[in-house]
């Protein structure tokens, strides 16, 4: 019964994404459309160089390049016409490489015709993008290998999935060890009812498979990831009076996680680190998530969870890290951790960045409000 239920699904999606929606204007909610925000100017002309057919085609719901590229290899979930797999091909360069894999035939047609107007435009000798159609929870059968990318990202599509469980399975089998998974997606702040979810419309524009946002934690923990990181989130106003009256009083955010696998170590210590600065796009601040800021050259004190993903993944290499009482040589500020509770929860953070919007600086959501304070 499951298995036709998803069958039925995933041919509903081909339906939506490869007939019904030709360009992002014909969306019926705002569902998938990023939100505005402020992106460092390295990004902005990657996006800017992407040929405009291809971003037509765009339907996402957050901005999922993450910090320190340079000559990774990264798979894009669902990546649609290929967007965001061409702005990634030029920040990773040459020796780095980008596969895209998605399920709609045409949308992947789309994204293969402009193989050679990026590589000529970026002036790289060589491909580095290739794009493949096949499912993000039957990797591979697409012929992925085990821990052959450092980065896994997706912009608004695992909720498409019926089996989010099974995706994020592959994902972790497919990552190499300190390598991550960087994604926005749609999530409800409780489980949504069966007329939500079997609704034709809502799923297509991301609302009907939009998994509850407490049971992410939860699918993390079984698989074996590190807790999720929340980076920004952003309410979601359907703005289609029909489909409100669907919906009802379930209530949707627009949220990106960072969700890493490491490798199995002792246990962790709290840690002093200091960015070492230098990173492309971020060289004089890391905003690594809504919780914690770093300023080049600034002592920052950092919970286990946090010491050991800077220890084990590629951001190593960009910090001075020590544990707690041996002190580091520090030329700027020191910040110690409050008791108060990290962020978790993105309504909660959709929220106050709304109110605090006319009090923050532009930058990425959560940045202006931290939990440290001066030692």
């Amino acid at each position: 019964m499951a298995a036709s239920r998803d069958a039925e699904i995933w041919k509903d999606v081909q339906t939506y994404y490869g007939q019904v929606l030709k360009k992002s204007a014909d969306l019926r909610t705002n569902t998938c459309v990023t939100a505005a925000r402020s992106a460092p100017k390295h990004i902005r002309e990657a996006l800017q160089n992407v040929h405009e057919e291809v971003a037509l085609r765009y339907y996402g719901c957050g901005l999922v390049i993450p910090e320190c590229l340079e000559s990774c290899w990264i798979l894009d979930l669902g990546s649609g016409s290929g967007r965001d797999c061409y702005a990634l091909s030029q920040l990773v360069g040459e020796k780095g490489h980008v596969t895209g894999i998605d399920m709609t035939k045409s949308q992947v047609e789309v994204a293969k015709n402009y193989v050679k107007y990026h590589m000529e435009k970026y002036g790289f000798q060589a491909s580095n993008v290739t794009f493949i159609h096949g499912y993000i929870e039957k990797l591979g059968e697409a012929g992925i290998k085990n821990e052959s990318y450092d980065i896994v990202i997706s912009n608004c599509v695992i909720n498409l999935v019926p089996d989010k469980q099974q995706v994020l399975q592959e994902v972790y089998r497919v990552l190499k060890y300190g390598g991550e998974l960087y994604f926005s997606d749609v999530y409800a702040n409780l489980e949504l009812p069966e007329e939500i979810r079997k609704h034709k419309v809502l799923w297509g524009e991301c609302l009907g498979g939009a998994l509850y946002w407490k049971d992410l934690a939860i699918l993390a923990q079984k698989i074996g990831f590190c807790p999720p990181r929340l980076v920004t989130a952003n309410l979601i106003t359907i703005q289609n009076k029909e489909l409100e009256r669907v919906v009802g009083d379930c209530r949707f955010v627009s949220a990106t996680f960072r969700l890493f696998k490491l490798p199995k170590t002792g246990p962790a210590k709290r840690c002093q680190v200091i960015y070492n600065g230098g990173i492309t796009g971020h060289e004089k601040e890391l905003v690594f998530d809504a919780n914690f800021t770093f300023k080049e050259g600034d002592l920052v004190e950092v919970d286990e969870e946090t010491a050991a993903i800077l220890k084990n993944s590629r951001f190593a290499q960009d910090f001075l890290i020590n544990p707690v009482g041996e002190r580091l040589p520090s030329t700027g500020n020191c910040s110690a951790l409050e008791s108060k509770a990290i962020i978790t929860d993105p309504f909660k953070l959709a929220e106050e960045s709304h109110d605090t919007k006319s009090r923050c600086p532009p930058g990425i959501a959560g940045g202006c409000c931290d939990t440290k304070k001066s030692c």
